[in-house]
């Protein structure tokens, strides 16, 4: 049987691949190569770039399993795949801590205005006053949205810290940790900071509105390391000008890269980015290709 990588896995899961008996092979293809070539495949592994669609996967007749080294599903026609009988594949637990570890980074830089300092120092500046204002993570309430994988490990290294953890998530009715588990609303009311943990629902669109905004405290700290087009960018631009949102993290975005009309929302002096790296670490990497490898050799038994 033959397996594309369309978007690269670390070595472990190529190695895995190959001992397994599989045919392997690794490259970068167009769109148009791609279902020029598809056919001839018994499944294909992709991360972000590569999009499965529901014409690739009609001309791939031999598909049996769709695999994304990732969380997310959005670049596959899932429902369209499963309809196939086709197996569709992810890695929802193996880069958690990194992403999670990403969140926190993003609140500590947020919080001690690490973001502007750092750059401004190295244009000669001493900005010693002006970032004399910080704040502690200590006994502050972080509010989860979303308590899956990563936000459970959020969880652990925010208690740690000696915050306060709230949760809320539809699907989740109890936990070991040391979280209280709230209704959405009062996750949002009563939270000095927010991270969000949640996938995009591309049929209600973002999930964090001007309605959502308006629940939150006067100062809040907004932290997104999820999807992108989970926040309204149009309304958290509006939530930091009226100061409703004192600072926010932003890893992910409407646009991937960020369009020029997006600048003025990356610009923003409280605002914290990194170009979608929350998954982007040795460790996180090896076990999403360890992890990718082992499941699409189980599906291709």
């Amino acid at each position: 049987m033959k397996v594309l990588i369309s978007d690269g896995i670390e070595d472990i899961g190529k190695k895995i691949l190959v001992e397994s008996g599989l045919e392997v092979v690794d490259k970068k293809l167009t769109p148009e190569e791609l279902l020029k070539e598809i056919p001839q495949y018994d499944a294909i592994i992709v991360r972000s770039a590569t999009k499965v669609t529901k014409e690739v996967i009609d001309v791939g007749k031999n598909l049996k399993a769709i695999a994304r080294g990732g969380v997310g599903l959005d670049n596959i026609d899932v429902p369209y795949a499963k309809g196939k009988g086709i197996k569709v594949l992810n890695t929802p637990g193996a880069s958690s801590i990194s992403v999670a570890e990403l969140a926190i980074a993003h609140m500590f830089a947020l919080s001690r205005f690490l973001h502007l300092s750092n750059t401004e120092m190295r244009e000669g500046k001493w900005p010693k006053k002006e970032y004399s204002k910080g704040v502690e993570l200590t006994g502050k309430t972080l509010g989860l949205i979303g308590f899956g994988n990563i936000g459970k490990e959020v969880a652990k290294r925010a208690i740690g810290l000696g915050m306060k953890v709230i949760a809320h998530d539809p699907v989740v009715s109890s936990t070991d940790l040391n979280v209280k588990l709230v209704g959405k609303d009062d996750a949002l009311k009563n939270s000095d900071y927010i991270s969000l943990h949640i996938p995009l629902d591309k049929k209600t669109g973002a999930s964090i509105t001007k309605k959502e905004f308006d629940l939150m405290k006067k100062g809040v700290i907004l932290i997104n390391c999820a999807r992108g087009g989970v926040v309204s960018e149009k309304d958290l631009l509006e939530a930091l000008k009226s100061g409703k949102v004192a600072r926010t993290a932003m890893d992910v975005f409407e646009n991937e890269p960020p369009t020029p009309e997006e600048s003025e929302l990356i610009k923003h002096p409280n605002v914290s980015v990194t170009p979608h790296i929350g998954a982007s670490t040795n460790e996180a990497q090896e076990r999403v290709g360890e992890e990718i490898a082992q499941k699409v050799v189980q599906a291709l038994k």
